[in-house]
């Protein structure tokens, strides 16, 4: 189970990064359009224990993600687990009804319009994401998704090296840092949207 590093930051707009990234010849991706939804648990309180369990759509592509707890108190950081299933509305409208079928129920749907652009740093690749999230705003996200070895022996959390966690911490800090932003949100673009729709 690979863990996923990450940092978000709320920013008043995302062209100051934007003029960052281009002095740094970054290139940024086509805008699209990410229409998740989370499911709550039929016996386990997804808020209790930091998990999250989702559908996602972006165009016709649809996946299926689990999140596990967040692993510190600074990051963003945890094990994430990703399948892709069939595209098309259909496809995502049986899976659906599966997880219904399963007692699944969802929660929310966030829908964010999301621009990507992929560097490297200090040995590792870096995902940096420009959100613009419907009822909440533009935030920015940096991430990098560290592999864990195939040691079946091991735990998961056991099979990723925990420097190169350090490290990927480090470099997020530095970046966020050199794009200027500070203002930290650890909380889930699921958790700020429930709060605000109180």
């Amino acid at each position: 189970m690979p863990i996923e590093v990450e940092q978000k930051y709320r920013v008043a707009t995302h062209a100051p990064t934007v003029t960052a990234l281009g002095a740094w010849d970054v290139t940024l991706g086509d805008a699209v359009e990410q229409v998740d939804t989370y499911y709550r648990h039929p016996q386990r309180d997804f808020a209790q224990t930091d998990e999250a369990f989702r559908l996602r759509s972006v165009g016709k592509q649809n996946f299926m993600t689990y999140k596990g707890p967040k692993l510190d108190a600074e990051t963003k950081t945890r094990h994430e687990e990703e399948v892709r299933l069939a595209d098309g509305p259909e496809a995502r409208q049986t899976f659906e009804a599966i997880l219904r079928h399963l007692a699944f129920d969802p929660v929310a749907t966030v829908t964010k319009h999301r621009i990507i652009c992929n560097l490297e740093r200090d040995g590792f690749h870096v995902e940096i994401a420009l959100d613009q999230i419907e009822e909440l705003g533009p935030f920015v996200e940096i991430e990098i998704t560290i592999p864990a070895t195939r040691d079946a022996e091991r735990s998961a959390a056991e099979r990723v090296d925990p420097e190169r966690v350090t490290a990927a911490k480090q470099v997020l800090a530095a970046l966020a840092n050199e794009l200027g932003i500070s203002e930290v949100e650890r909380r889930s673009y699921l958790e700020l949207l429930l709060e605000e729709r109180k």
